[in-house]
């Protein structure tokens, strides 16, 4: 299980931003920051509440209790080369009910396979 360092880490690199950027949203130093992110200072509970309202997610997740973080959901984003999120999302909706059905249990397969790895 990830630490809040590296969750914060993780989440600021999804998001796209630079440390200046959340540092200057919770009224720190980039420098101060940067030593919540590589574990040299304890975050208070104060900016952990903040943190996770600006990245939409819960402290739960923050603190390790949950695992309920999807990622960066922005749909214009590209998922894969020349693939956005949005273009998946579109393709899925064009599909009938049975095979979105399909899809889902082929889903849950690759997780599976995954798993055994």
């Amino acid at each position: 299980m990830k630490e809040l360092p590296e969750l914060l880490r993780d989440l600021r690199n999804d998001h796209d931003l630079k440390q200046k950027t959340v540092a200057t949203y919770l009224g720190i130093s980039q420098q101060t920051y940067s030593n919540y992110e590589n574990g040299r200072r304890e975050i208070p509970i104060w900016a952990v509440a903040a943190l996770a309202k600006y990245y939409k997610v819960s402290t739960d997740y923050l603190l390790g209790m949950s695992n309920s973080y999807l990622g960066n959901t922005n749909l214009k984003n590209y998922y894969l080369p020349n693939v956005t999120m949005h273009d998946i999302m579109y393709d899925i909706q064009t599909l009938n009910k049975n095979s979105r059905k399909d899809l889902l249990r082929y889903i849950q397969y690759l997780k599976y396979l995954q798993g055994l790895k």
